[in-house]
């Protein structure tokens, strides 16, 4: 696998993020970016590939505010501390993704695509998204139904996200990993790069 640089697999990560959650494309401002989400409780989002105190400092202290930079993030009075985040990136490969007896998955195309998992019946399990960014492939919003836990679906959904990326060019995958997730990516292959954990102002 190629060593991207870690502000390339910053801002590449950043583009899918806006992509999937339908956001505004990102902006750039020194040391990073900026996404103007504009929903209640996260207006902005400031993303800096390196923590640096003097760029954090210079961020707005509005409600909704959020800061997400990659390296340790010591407290910071005034700011609430977001969940650890985790960068993490895999060399995209074709492989069969399917899911236990008694579940379907489909592929919905389109500038985002989804990967979902329902029951026999139609009942939604799990789901995963993925959107483009360059050679790279943004893995997002991940999910499992609490019924559905503990059997796989959530591999199989992104195994089959990933293959199809890899089908199309993409050629390294890349995503934001919670503590619990960081231990699932990682027993399917994929590595670890460097924390990316966030503070906020509540609203």
């Amino acid at each position: 696998m190629i060593a991207h640089p870690l502000p390339v697999l910053v801002n590449a990560w950043g583009v899918g993020w806006a992509l999937s959650r339908a956001t505004p494309a990102p902006v750039e401002i020194p040391g990073g970016f900026r996404v103007d989400v504009g929903d209640h409780g996260h207006r902005v989002r400031h993303v800096f590939h390196t923590y640096d105190r003097d760029l954090l400092a210079a961020v707005g202290t509005e409600p909704g505010t959020w800061i997400k930079t990659a390296g340790e993030l010591p407290p910071l009075p005034g700011w609430t501390h977001g969940p650890p985040g985790h960068l993490m990136t895999v060399e995209l490969r074709q492989e069969k993704a399917e899911p236990p007896e008694g579940y379907t998955l489909r592929i919905e195309e389109g500038a985002v695509l989804a990967a979902v998992i329902e029951t026999a019946d139609g009942t939604p399990a799990a789901a995963a998204h993925l959107a483009a960014a360059g050679d790279f492939a943004v893995v997002d919003r991940v999910s499992t139904e609490p019924a559905h836990r503990r059997r796989g679906l959530g591999r199989v959904a992104v195994r089959a996200l990933t293959s199809r990326a890899a089908e199309t060019g993409a050629s390294t995958g890349v995503l934001v990993a919670t503590d619990v997730g960081r231990d699932l990516y990682t027993a399917m292959g994929w590595g670890w790069r460097g924390h990316l954990p966030s503070v906020f102002r509540p609203e």
